[in-house]
């Protein structure tokens, strides 16, 4: 992450993880009883893959309270994704997309 206030606004507001620490040094955060840790850069390149995903039960409302938040969902040309913009695998699982401040890739995934 480049800005650690912004890094904050979106994982603890949108996202709604909790805070557990914030230093110069990171933002520490509870994803459900994990702990992620997002650590300032000073230059940032985002990659073109999904970075981290987390798994839900209803991607469906998970991905509406995203949306309700004012996180965009990505859409890729290359997938048929539905209304919502998830997208259905060939095993029935289904992914939601959508980037952090600093253009990191994010999923949802509802497992079939």
């Amino acid at each position: 992450m480049r800005d650690i206030a912004e890094a904050r606004d979106f994982y603890e507001g949108a996202l709604g993880l909790r805070v557990l620490a914030e230093t110069p040094f990171a933002l520490v955060l509870d994803a459900n009883g994990t702990m992620l840790r997002v650590t300032p850069v000073p230059e940032f390149v985002p990659q073109p893959y999904t970075v981290a995903g987390w798994a839900v039960r209803d991607i469906d409302a998970a991905a509406r309270a995203l949306a309700d938040k004012g996180v965009q969902l990505t859409r890729y040309d290359e997938l048929t994704q539905d209304a919502l913009g998830t997208w259905t695998s060939p095993n029935g699982d289904r992914v939601a997309w959508f980037k952090d401040p600093d253009g990191n890739t994010l999923s949802l995934t509802a497992f079939g």
